[in-house]
């Protein structure tokens, strides 16, 4: 039977962390800042941005909500980001996705300051990570949290074979890179992957990050695997699920993440550590 790891602890523990660091930088004069645009009405995305918001203040971090109507042009967000670039008082910069259609998610992103990528989502800093640098880097915040419960947990990734499912600039292409900086073989497996299954089942460490639920199925998972489960789904029912089929796969595997409690409550814990760093890192 599987270690259940509980990420909701573990990003207790990393915001306690945080926020003793918030106090010690405010003593010293800086305030770490995150700025958040929302363009548009979408709920998903005022609800994100509305945790984000509690939870930077609940950390002393100061933060902004920079709200644009549905039908801002994509100059107008443009001119928007290139001000708070030029703001030495914003220490992270943070679009919330999606954008409504008339504006361009790639030019927006590599508009943003890499030295304020909240997200770590600035090809630059993408391109650090991928040729092996982390040094004052930002990350994707989804990864990077996965990479601390390993840590927490003593997961040894070194020679590993590490399959991610999955192939997104958010999760499947930095979580690859990470893995391998710390000496996993890595194989990144997605919709066009053929025979899926034997590659999945070779895998000591899974990463699954598809958006189906319960895409992976028990008879899919290597005995003793490390199963992390990024799906945010809902099943038939309504309820909240993952990629992974939890009930199932937890009585072979040696690790697994649940949903909820497991990945999400990371992302935004570290999204908040992020911020503290790259107001360090400002100066």
């Amino acid at each position: 039977m599987a270690m259940i790891i509980n990420g909701r602890e573990l990003a207790n523990e990393i915001d306690g962390q945080t926020k003793i660091e918030v106090e010690k930088l405010s003593h010293e004069g800086l305030i770490p800042h995150l700025v958040v645009i929302l363009v548009g009405e979408d709920e998903a995305s005022q609800i994100y941005v509305r945790n984000k918001h509690k939870r930077a203040e609940s950390l002393g971090i100061k933060s902004t909500i920079i709200r644009m109507p549905v039908n801002s042009s994509e100059e107008e967000l443009l001119i928007k980001i290139s001000d708070l670039n030029k703001d030495k008082d914003v220490h992270a910069i943070l679009v919330q996705l999606p954008l409504p259609e008339q504006i361009n998610e790639q030019r927006i992103i590599e508009a943003i300051s890499p030295n304020k990528d909240a997200d770590g989502f600035s090809p630059i800093n993408v391109g650090k990570l991928s040729s092996g640098e982390t040094y004052h880097l930002p990350i994707a915040c989804t990864p990077m949290g996965i990479m601390e419960m390993f840590k927490k947990y003593s997961i040894d990734l070194d020679g590993k074979n590490a399959v991610v499912v999955g192939r997104s600039n958010i999760v499947g292409k930095p979580m690859a890179n990470l893995l391998l900086n710390e000496n996993a073989t890595v194989t990144i497996a997605h919709s066009h992957t053929k025979n899926i299954t034997n590659i999945i089942k070779q895998a000591d460490i899974l990463v699954v990050a598809t958006g189906i639920a319960h895409f992976i199925k028990k008879d899919q998972v290597k005995i003793g695997a490390t199963v992390i489960d990024v799906g945010m789904d809902r099943d038939e029912n309504g309820k909240l699920t993952g990629d992974v089929d939890f009930e199932g796969v937890k009585s072979i595997a040696s690790f697994i993440t649940p949903v909820p409690k497991g990945v999400g409550p990371m992302t935004i814990s570290m999204l908040m550590k992020q911020t503290v760093n790259l107001a360090k890192w400002s100066i």
